[in-house]
C-alpha cells in the first residue's frame, strides 16, 4: 500500500471524526458566570494555582502593578 494512500486514509478519518463528534450545546449556568468578574466577598475561597494558568473569577482586594515579572529560582 502506498504511504500517500495511508496519509490520505488518516486524514480522512480525523476529518469524519471531528464531523461526527458531538458539541456542547448547554451555556454556562448563572452561577458560573458571575466567577468571571473580580469581587471581594467574604468566605469564597482562594484559588492555589500550581504552574502557569489563568484564574477567572478572582477573589481580591487590591491589585497593584499589573507588569508581568519573571523570577529565576534555584531548585
Amino acid at each position: 500500500m502506498p504511504f500517500w494512500l495511508l496519509i490520505a486514509a488518516v486524514v480522512a478519518l480525523t476529518v469524519i471524526n471531528y464531523l461526527i463528534t458531538p458539541k456542547p450545546k448547554t451555556p454556562k449556568p448563572d452561577s458560573v458566570k458571575d466567577l468571571d468578574d473580580p469581587t471581594s466577598e467574604a468566605g469564597r475561597p482562594v484559588p492555589v494555582p500550581f504552574g502557569t494558568i489563568t484564574i477567572k473569577g478572582l477573589n481580591l482586594l487590591w491589585f497593584g502593578d499589573k507588569s508581568k515579572r519573571t523570577y529565576k529560582v534555584d531548585a
